[in-house]
């Protein structure tokens, strides 16, 4: 456990922002992890082996809570409003270039990401977050590597959708 807990507590941490919510899925990860661990083959890491348990766990987590709370722009702080239209309306790149603009937008990504659904908040995690290789989303997820390619094509564009939503209104 004391090895292998940096791992666990920053996967669960691209899902859930709540310091308890990390911490309860680290506690079922390893929960689980100890249970199954007559079911271990040895075949891959002990790391990838646990990294999709815990990938499973805060799927299971997020899908059994059911939050896909809609998102409004009175919801956003004033800077995330701000760089949410000035990147709409193509404000010039030196704004975002400054790290708190850039900390603005990482906040806002978050924002969007928790209103999606948990398959697509994993994939995008992972693709696009993580710059993980499709054929490894494929192993950690169980899908095949032509399903990620397709979730994340999909997420991509369902997120392009959500952040339009909130500037049309």
């Amino acid at each position: 456990m004391r090895r292998y807990s940096p791992r666990v507590f920053h996967f669960a941490s691209r899902f859930f922002r709540q310091r308890s919510l990390v911490e309860e899925a680290a506690q079922e990860v390893f929960l689980k992890a100890f249970t199954q661990l007559g079911s271990y083959e040895g075949r891959g890491s002990m790391e990838g082996w646990l990294t999709r348990i815990t990938t499973n766990t805060c799927l299971n987590l997020l899908r059994s809570a059911k939050r896909r709370p809609e998102m409004t722009v009175s919801d956003l702080s004033e800077d995330e409003s701000g760089w949410l239209e000035s990147k709409y309306s193509g404000a010039a790149e030196e704004e975002f270039k400054s790290s708190e603009r850039s900390k603005v937008a990482a906040d806002l990504t978050e924002r969007v990401l928790e209103t999606m659904s948990p398959d697509d908040r994993l994939v995008l995690t992972l693709v696009d977050g993580e710059d993980a290789p499709v054929k490894e989303v494929a192993e950690l997820t169980g899908w095949s590597e032509s399903k990620v390619k397709v979730q994340a094509f999909r997420a991509r564009k369902r997120m392009r959708e959500a952040v339009e939503k909130l500037l049309s209104k």
